[in-house]
């Protein structure tokens, strides 16, 4: 199994998630069976059916973060901010390949905390990938799907350390 990077609050929140579901989700599902099965015939009970495909996808989420846990590895926290590693806030000027710039603000983290919306970029990402190891001031070209990106590196920061 590859190694899955996360960083710290991403493991807590998985933990946290997975609790959530062995320990709540679990009884709320087994207290909507019981329910269904008081009804009579479960061959036709569709409340019956629906309790048990929630079953399914509790069950299988479970196992999906256990093995995510299992597979993973914590990302170092550091306060290091002279270049970008995982974990980094990372302050850019983007430039497009049609002359348009606009700064933006992203984060670096492991592929399965990857969130194109919240600006989380994974550090597998041709962009994150552009990014490691790079430092303020530094300017690099992205070929993406999308066109050429010329970046400019304006700040980087560690996560909690601008809030």
């Amino acid at each position: 199994m590859e190694k899955m990077y996360l960083t710290a609050a991403g493991y807590k929140a998985l933990e946290e998630e997975l609790e959530d579901l062995e320990v709540n989700r679990r009884r709320e599902v087994a207290e909507k069976i019981k329910i269904a099965r008081e009804y009579g015939d479960i061959s036709e009970n569709s409340e019956y059916d629906s309790a048990k495909e929630e079953q399914a996808m509790i069950e299988g989420r479970i196992l999906e973060i256990r093995a995510r846990l299992a597979g993973s590895e914590i990302i170092a926290e550091t306060n290091d901010t002279s270049m970008v590693t995982m974990g980094s806030e990372i302050d850019v000027v983007v430039i497009n390949d049609k002359g348009a710039s606009k700064e933006e603000h992203y984060v670096l983290v492991g592929s399965s905390e990857a969130d194109p919306f919240t600006k989380h970029i994974s550090n597998e990402s041709l962009m994150g990938r552009a990014l490691i190891g790079r430092r303020v001031g530094d300017k690099i070209s992205v070929q993406t799907p999308g066109g050429v990106l010329q970046l400019e590196i304006k700040d980087i920061q560690k996560r909690g350390t601008n809030e």
